[in-house]
């Protein structure tokens, strides 16, 4: 069964369509919150994917906000209905499509599904996150949990006749998942195709590349999940990233021994959430905790407050922060004379490429602002900047 997310004809269609021997477009109506006047404020943004240029404009009073121009750091895949994207140091959320063209050429085939990294195979979570990158998925959602009895049985309820069902049960709250949500055009069914057949034997016969053939076992400890149909696509959705604006399972905060590490958005756009988690874990880290945020601007001033008038780069910290999804993650240091502030490298990446070449930022940072991770600075701040993602703005 191919279910599709079915482009929706916007009530405010475009009144600046672009004339057919003009460069191609795509329009979406989107908000953005102004802190200044406490209004939600709609514009029109219309993006070229020929020279990456955009343009917006005002849908209330009907005239151009931004007249057209090039601004490299957007690009076409972030383009979908319900993304946050920055544009000018201005947070959007796209709301919906602008026009038709629009929802048929970008919408008509997008769907969301759950991928599921199961308990077996969490110490690979970056392994399986590269291969989702790498084959076209967007990570929309993303934590790490604990299920419950109940929750596992509510999660397992279709096999619930099967003979292997309390193997089942037993083995998924053995220890922590990663549940994600992503995104791409045919997401249930290219999902099952990465993923290989279910059992990982099998995988590694008909499918060698796939994610159970490379780090399954058998038929129940396969790594990861994947739902056959758009309705179990979204009623395990639902349990996991509940649309009440519940949090599902548990997350697997400890908040002992910990300090706090944040991937920044320009990180996450670039593709190397993987390639990070891989790096933390080889270094004998320990990732007790992992989740996906959306922080608006109010939450990063909170967040950076300590940085306020210390740091020249404080007011471009904040807008990288909240320029797109970033994840938080809980690190626990079984060696304390290695701390995981030097891991992280000189906050200058380039500084760091001379001084400590084999660091974070200084393998995947691009400048002091996106210089790839933030940590935390001070060893008796960590359990509280752990607290503000895994008890504060986790709830």
């Amino acid at each position: 069964m191919r279910a599709c997310q079915q482009g929706r004809s916007s009530s405010l269609v475009s009144p600046y369509m672009a004339p057919k021997n003009q460069s191609e477009r795509f329009a979406f109506i989107a908000e953005w919150y102004d802190p200044n006047a406490s209004l939600l404020r709609r514009y029109e943004l219309l993006f070229y994917p020929t020279d990456g240029s955009v343009e917006m404009h005002d849908v209330k009073n009907r005239r151009t906000f931004l007249k057209r121009t090039k601004y490299e750091d957007l690009r076409l895949e972030d383009l979908f209905i319900g993304n946050k994207v920055n544009v000018f140091s201005r947070q959007l959320v796209l709301i919906d499509y602008g026009d038709q063209y629009t929802a048929r050429q970008l919408g008509s085939r997008k769907e969301k599904t759950l991928a599921l990294i199961k308990p077996d195979a969490v110490s690979k979570a970056g392994e399986i996150i590269e291969m989702i990158n790498k084959s076209g998925f967007t990570i929309t959602k993303l934590r790490m949990m604990t299920l419950t009895r109940k929750e596992a049985a509510d999660f397992h309820v279709d096999h619930h006749s099967r003979p292997f069902y309390n193997e089942l049960i037993q083995f998924i709250t053995s220890g922590p998942v990663i549940a994600m949500e992503i995104l791409r055009d045919d997401a249930i069914c290219e999902w099952k195709r990465l993923l290989g057949p279910a059992n990982s034997g099998l995988s590694r016969t008909d499918a060698p590349g796939s994610i159970r053939a490379l780090f399954g076992t058998d038929g129940v400890r396969n790594a990861a999940h994947g739902p056959d149909t758009f309705a179990s696509a979204a009623r395990e959705m639902e349990l996991f990233f509940p649309s009440s604006g519940g949090c599902g399972p548990a997350n697997t905060a400890k908040f002992t021994n910990c300090t706090c590490c944040i991937i920044k958005p320009h990180a996450i756009s670039e593709g190397m959430l993987g390639k990070i988690l891989i790096a933390i874990r080889d270094a004998c880290f320990g990732m007790t905790a992992i989740q996906m945020f959306n922080l608006d601007r109010a939450n990063v001033e909170e967040f950076y407050e300590v940085y306020k008038g210390v740091v020249s780069e404080y007011n471009d910290m904040v807008t990288e922060l909240c320029s797109g999804p970033c994840v938080a993650i809980e690190i626990q240091q079984s060696n304390p004379t290695k701390t995981f502030r030097e891991f992280c490298g000189p906050a200058d990446p380039e500084i760091a490429r001379h001084l400590r070449p084999e660091t974070l930022r200084a393998i995947f940072g691009k400048t002091k602002v996106q210089n790839a991770v933030h940590c935390t600075d001070l060893p008796e701040d960590g359990l509280l900047e752990v607290q503000y993602f895994f008890k504060i703005l986790d709830n």
